[in-house]
């Protein structure tokens, strides 16, 4: 078994020559539709924990950005709101996004919750789960990780969903890269601006975020690093996102999700 596991990852490896949506190589040799399994469990498994809100203005609001960003992406996705008052958001393979109440109260406009799942699928579309999946699967857990992460309360179930990108959910933060951030900014800030939102509100939101975990321990920064090159890497690409924005407003997309 342990043989044809070996020849198993080594044929993987060969073949695992990935281009990320902004043209980066990646080590992605897991098949999407394991990931995206993954994925489906995972968010099973927070909506079993995590209490889902009722709130229908949060919900309609969630859905409404949701649409008009999946509208560009193609495939179908969910989007729950959960009760929860930390500001925080995530994305799932399986097209899964969670956002929390806090961050709906936080934000001041459609726009910049457009910006925080837009970042959020940024990661789905450029496969960073994958990616991370892939490289601990190549360093060391093999397929046994695959199935941990039924088990999210266990130490290698833990590891597993914090891979996925929700480790804080559970407490356990395992930070994207710089890289995997780096992108998902300029992924979604694409997004948001090729849906109609004001991809300006990208750069309000992060110091929107900034402002509020002074004094305070934020999740989402804790997973989602906050750091001035952010900004100024968004600022640097924003002539880019607002000609997407100009050719989108042209096209008549003007979403009122607010």
């Amino acid at each position: 078994m342990k043989k044809k596991l070996s020849v198993l990852v080594i044929a993987s490896l060969l073949a695992a020559c990935a281009v990320s949506p902004t043209g980066r190589k990646q080590l992605v040799f897991m098949p999407d539709a394991q990931i995206n399994q993954m994925g489906l469990q995972a968010f099973d498994s927070i909506k079993q924990e995590k209490p889902v809100s009722n709130n229908a203005r949060y919900i309609q609001v969630a859905n409404c950005i949701t649409q008009a960003l999946t509208r560009e992406t193609g495939g179908a996705w969910e989007v729950v709101v959960f009760e929860d008052p930390s500001p925080n958001a995530f994305a799932l393979p399986g097209n899964k996004i969670g956002v929390h109440t806090g961050m709906i109260q936080l934000v001041n406009n459609q726009d910049q919750l457009a910006a925080v799942i837009g970042h959020e699928i940024g990661h789905v579309l450029a496969k960073h789960s994958n990616e991370r999946v892939s490289q601990e699967m190549a360093v060391s857990q093999g397929m046994a990780l695959i199935q941990a992460v039924t088990a999210p309360q266990t130490a290698l179930g833990q590891t597993a969903i914090g891979l996925l990108g929700v480790g804080a959910q559970y407490g356990v933060l395992m930070p994207y890269s710089r890289t995997h951030e780096s992108e998902a900014d300029i992924i979604g800030v694409d997004l948001m601006a090729k849906a109609g939102f004001d991809p300006r509100q990208s750069i309000a939101l992060w110091q929107k975020m900034d402002q509020a975990s002074q004094g305070q321990s934020i999740e989402f920064l804790s997973t989602h690093p906050s750091h001035s090159t952010r900004i100024q890497d968004l600022n640097q690409h924003m002539p880019n996102a607002m000609g997407l924005f100009q050719q989108a407003r042209s096209m008549g997309k003007q979403p009122r999700c607010y």
